[in-house]
């Protein structure tokens, strides 16, 4: 299931390549239709993500009425874009490309899983797929025939974007998008302000819940999913089984800004790198592959690269957690 800063990527997609352009809206396999039709011929004017959910803002013109187009891609959702777009849309965000201190843009890596193609320059005709894995194809015609069941398909002079298979697709009036809103916990970078840490803090430090469990209830924090709750974990050193209440405030705290730090490298690269103070050898190969980026997600079995102790496996809530029981006794 793609996280929040696969999300993140794709809202940035919009900003760059539809919003301010006016859309034709279809539904190829027919059963968003009606909302299709509702939404044709607008134009759109802003493009959000909040944790998991994107939010398409549509209208025909300056003044008048808008309408929402609200997605949660799920377990087997994607966008497929193609047209004359670039396959690293960082540069969407009013601050520019997004990059650690010193970095001048990441180098083009292709590995395996969460893989991320980086075009610095212009646009290209391309065809790039979306969702936890980006990848890139050469595209000969445009626009492309959709190809299998495309729930939506949204349709500019320059660019198309396809939808397949999401767990949500509907359209929605300003004030139910107010609704759905209200229900999320905070994201970081939608709000980073101590205001919205306060928060965070509040709800987990009044819960009797596994903190295992907190970490993935998007109620309390948006975008965190089975990769980045396993790694931040790890990191701050804490037993996923430790009731909320029982973690120390200041523990509380130092994940939230972790959280952000990590959501931020994940937008710059399009890859869950949870792996700091890497070499430049070493920074490669996390970006080319997983077995290389991670401390403890998906190395069940496989000794802690800290102290040795094999990684353990455990269901909880039907998702894998994977933890060390020494470093997070």
């Amino acid at each position: 299931m793609p996280e929040g800063h696969s999300v993140h990527r794709i809202a940035r997609q919009f900003a760059l390549n539809f919003v301010g352009h006016r859309v034709a809206v279809s539904s190829p396999q027919g059963r968003f239709a009606h909302g299709a039709s509702r939404l044709d011929g607008l134009h759109m004017t802003d493009s959000q993500a909040i944790g998991k959910q994107l939010f398409l803002e549509f209208a025909a013109d300056e003044d008048a009425p808008r309408l929402w187009l609200r997605v949660h891609l799920g377990i087997y959702g994607a966008w497929d874009f193609a047209g004359d777009i670039t396959a690293d849309a960082t540069t969407a965000s009013a601050g520019g490309r997004m990059g650690q201190t010193g970095m001048r843009g990441v180098d083009t890596v292709v590995g395996e899983h969460e893989d991320s193609l980086h075009s610095i320059g212009a646009p290209r005709r391309t065809r790039l797929r979306m969702s936890e894995q980006e990848t890139e194809q050469s595209l000969e015609a445009f626009p492309p025939e959709p190809i299998g069941q495309v729930r939506v398909r949204l349709l500019t002079d320059t660019a198309v974007a396809d939808l397949r298979g999401p767990t949500a697709c509907e359209v929605l009036e300003p004030d139910e998008v107010a609704a759905v809103i209200a229900r999320l916990g905070p994201d970081p970078l939608v709000d980073d302000s101590k205001a919205a840490e306060d928060r965070f803090v509040e709800v987990i430090r009044r819960k009797p819940t596994r903190i295992g469990l907190l970490l993935m209830d998007q109620s309390v924090v948006s975008g965190i999913g089975n990769v980045y709750r396993a790694e931040l974990l790890y990191r701050a050193g804490l037993n996923p089984h430790t009731p909320g209440r029982d973690v120390p405030e200041d523990v509380v705290r130092a994940l939230w800004r972790d959280w952000s730090h990590l959501l931020h490298i994940g937008v710059q690269t399009g890859q869950m790198l949870t792996m700091d103070d890497l070499s430049e050898e070493d920074y490669a190969k996390a970006l080319s592959s997983r077995d290389d980026r991670h401390w403890v997600y998906r190395r069940a079995g496989l000794p802690c690269r800290t102290c040795g102790t094999n990684i353990v496996l455990e269901v909880v809530a039907a998702r894998k957690l994977y933890w060390c029981p020494r470093c997070q006794a």
